[in-house]
């Protein structure tokens, strides 16, 4: 996720735990984390029914003081599928890295197009149509491509019921603010566990879009930041002519990863005890084409609570490949490697990713077994 803006702030995520990634698709920039982790995408047509039957209307009640949790993140959930809005998002961890970008996103009925332009690093501009997400890196000369169907949002409403999601969060309103010239509703979303991360977000008072987003560790100090600088709601923007950029792949490379949809049963995989709180949400082998044929055996096994996402990423070991046993933390998110063992073979790589505290991504890398 989980990913920020518009509420359907790419939490995720991280968003898987939507991937810039060196490996496996995990390792993510800071922009990275802005479009997964942080939650830039809509939540995908795709999306599982417990999220659908989350996400009522987005009207305002008249007293927000009596919101619950499920209200505050149905609302933000919606505005995040019916605002049309052009914006500057920059997201900055604790540690100081900061990255911006410029975003456009539109809506048509079910439709959703975005263009992410990034404003740090290198050029890379990053088109979303409903669940196809197009990457154009100029200087490569490459578009990658790829189809999410679950991605990482802010809050993504995926994997839990309602029920669950109360019984694993709470909410209060601390009062209000100003994001971007826009007044906002300030909410506090607080994990009942240390098992997932806490939030503290700027709900734009008519509609509900997320403008700010401060992702908050065990002791509530703020580890990652996402906000807008500026921002345009309701833009006038043409779906079309969006698309038809998104279209524009002359003079590129187009590389395409597939995934493939399968089931850790299948894969022979399975948790010894369920992390708290987190259900499976979808299970994929990816295919990355001729150009890494290593990574069609790779296995992407993605859980969520209704707002946070852990993906676990699981390949045969590879001496050759594999990094040092470690845990790695960007802004919000973070990555746990590990080797696991394997009767009679190398063994399997682990790489475990999410919006979550480490411990929570130990306990599932301790959970993690091989069933053939």
């Amino acid at each position: 996720m989980r990913s920020r803006p518009g509420a359907s702030l790419t939490l995720p995520a991280v968003s898987a735990h939507r991937s810039a990634s060196a490996r496996a698709g995990t390792r993510r920039s800071i922009l990275a984390v802005l479009l997964l982790a942080g939650g830039l995408w809509c939540l995908a047509a795709h999306a599982q029914e417990a999220g659908r039957e989350a996400a009522p209307s987005a009207a305002a009640p008249q007293d927000p003081s009596q919101l619950g949790v499920l209200d505050w993140l149905r609302r933000m959930h919606q505005a995040a599928r019916q605002t049309s809005y052009v914006g500057t998002f920059v997201v900055s961890a604790a540690t100081g890295d900061l990255s911006s970008a410029r975003i456009w996103h539109a809506c048509e009925g079910d439709l959703q197009i975005e263009r992410v332009e990034a404003l740090s690093g290198p050029p890379r501009s990053t088109f979303r149509r409903n669940d196809l997400v197009l990457t154009f890196l100029p200087e490569a000369g490459v578009v990658k491509s790829e189809r999410r169907d679950n991605v990482e949002v802010f809050p993504n409403l995926l994997g839990a019921s309602e029920t669950s999601i109360a019984a694993l969060y709470g909410a209060r309103l601390l009062g209000k603010g100003r994001v971007a010239g826009i007044d906002a509703d300030v909410v506090q979303i607080v994990p009942r566990d240390g098992l997932r991360f806490g939030y503290r977000v700027w709900s734009e008072r008519r509609s509900g879009l997320v403008l700010k987003l401060q992702t908050l560790d065990t002791e509530g100090g703020v580890v990652e930041q996402s906000a807008f600088s500026e921002v345009q709601l309701d833009a006038p923007l043409k779906v079309q002519a969006l698309d038809q950029m998104m279209s524009s792949t002359g003079g590129y490379r187009v590389e395409k990863s597939e995934l493939r949809r399968t089931s850790a049963e299948a894969e022979g995989w399975a948790l010894k005890v369920p992390v708290a709180g987190f259900k499976p949400v979808s299970c994929y082998r990816r295919a990355l084409g001729a150009r890494s044929p290593a990574g069609e055996r790779t296995v992407q096994w993605t859980f969520s609570d209704g707002l946070a996402t852990v993906s676990l990423f699981i390949e045969p070991f590879d001496p050759q490949q594999a990094g040092p046993e470690t845990v790695m933390q960007l802004g919000a998110t973070y990555t746990l490697t590990r080797r696991l063992a394997g009767e009679g073979e190398a063994g399997w790589w682990l790489t475990a990713v999410g919006e979550v505290p480490p411990r929570t991504l130990d306990a599932f890398a301790r959970s993690l077994a091989r069933t053939r």
